[in-house]
């Protein structure tokens, strides 16, 4: 298993392979979310996020996180805005995760969640920090 970031030149080529993936996890939502697929692909493309993918064995892909950094005073956050895909956010591959977003300057990790996301993200070891609401005006 592998976790690698997409570089820019290639997340066209790679985005048909995600795709799927990517609108599995939309249709899984607890909630709304904030953007759609088309929004997510452009944030990428344009270089706004960051695509990072979990690889098997053989290759093929089988999850994928996109990540937006954000510099704060004192830390470098990388805030996982979308995952999806059954390899990504594992035991096994979190730790390789992690390592990829530190190769980026990465100091924090950071998400919001509801529901089983929540779940997720507390087994792999972060905990609540706070809580997003909204309304819509």
């Amino acid at each position: 298993m592998r976790v690698q970031h997409v570089e820019l030149e290639y997340v066209h080529q790679v985005w048909p392979i995600v795709e799927p993936l990517i609108r599995r996890g939309i249709e899984r939502r607890d909630s709304p979310g904030d953007y759609s697929l088309e929004e997510m692909r452009t944030m990428v493309a344009m270089g706004h996020w960051m695509m990072v993918v979990s690889l098997q064995d053989d290759g093929l892909i089988n999850g994928v996180a996109l990540v937006n950094y954000v510099n704060r005073p004192t830390s470098r956050v990388a805030f996982i805005t979308f995952i999806s895909g059954k390899g990504i956010a594992t035991k096994e591959t979190f730790g390789l995760l992690a390592n990829v977003l530190k190769a980026f300057g990465a100091t924090t990790i950071e998400a919001a969640v509801v529901g089983s996301r929540e779940r997720l993200w507390r087994r792999l070891g972060l905990v609540e920090k706070y809580r997003i609401v909204e309304t819509k005006l």
